[in-house]
C-alpha cells in the first residue's frame, strides 16, 4: 500500500470510482466532496494498492484541529473511509499503521494525530484503538452526532 500525498487532478478518476454506501455516510463524507475542500491546511491522502483507491482521508492542520485539540502541533484525520467493495480486507488498518511515519515525513513539526469518531461507529472505534489511538475521554458534538476525540502521540526519532 502506498499513501499518496498531494492530490492532483490526474487522481480524479480514482476519486470518482470510490464508493461508499449510506450506512458509511452517516459517519463520514464522500471523497468526491471532501477533495473539493482541499486547501493549504487541508490535504487529501489516498491509500492506493495496485492502482486502486482503497482508503481516503484528509489531514487538516491549523483551524481544522482547533475544535478537537489545543495542541498547536497536532494534525486532524477527517473523512476517513474505505471503499465499500474493499471493506473487511484490512486496508483501513494498513493505512492507519502507515499514518504515523507518513505524518512525520511530511509534517516533521507534528507531534500528535487527532481524530473524532462518532459514538455510534463502534467498528471504527475498535480499529482506531487497535492501531494505537487513545480515548482520553474528550467528547464533542459534531454535525453527525456525538464524537469521541482520540489521539495518537508521535515519538520523536532522536
Amino acid at each position: 500500500m502506498e499513501l499518496k500525498f498531494f492530490y492532483k487532478s490526474t487522481d480524479q478518476p480514482l476519486i470518482d470510482s470510490f464508493q461508499l454506501v449510506e450506512s458509511q455516510l452517516q459517519f463520514t463524507g464522500r471523497a468526491q466532496e471532501c477533495v473539493q475542500l482541499a486547501s493549504e491546511t487541508r490535504t487529501p491522502v489516498l491509500a492506493i494498492v495496485e492502482g486502486k483507491l482503497l482508503t481516503y482521508f484528509d489531514l487538516h492542520r491549523g483551524e481544522g484541529v482547533e475544535p478537537y485539540s489545543d495542541n498547536p502541533n497536532a494534525i486532524l484525520v477527517r473523512a476517513f473511509s474505505t471503499d465499500v467493495r474493499e471493506q473487511g480486507k484490512g486496508f483501513a488498518k494498513q493505512a492507519l499503521k502507515l499514518l504515523p511515519r507518513f505524518v512525520q515525513q511530511h509534517f516533521p513539526h507534528i507531534d500528535e494525530i487527532v481524530l473524532a469518531v462518532n459514538v455510534g461507529n463502534e467498528v471504527a472505534q475498535v480499529l482506531y484503538k487497535k492501531v494505537g489511538f487513545i480515548d482520553y475521554g474528550e467528547r464533542r458534538q459534531g454535525s453527525k452526532g456525538e464524537l469521541i476525540v482520540m489521539s495518537y502521540l508521535l515519538r520523536s526519532e532522536e
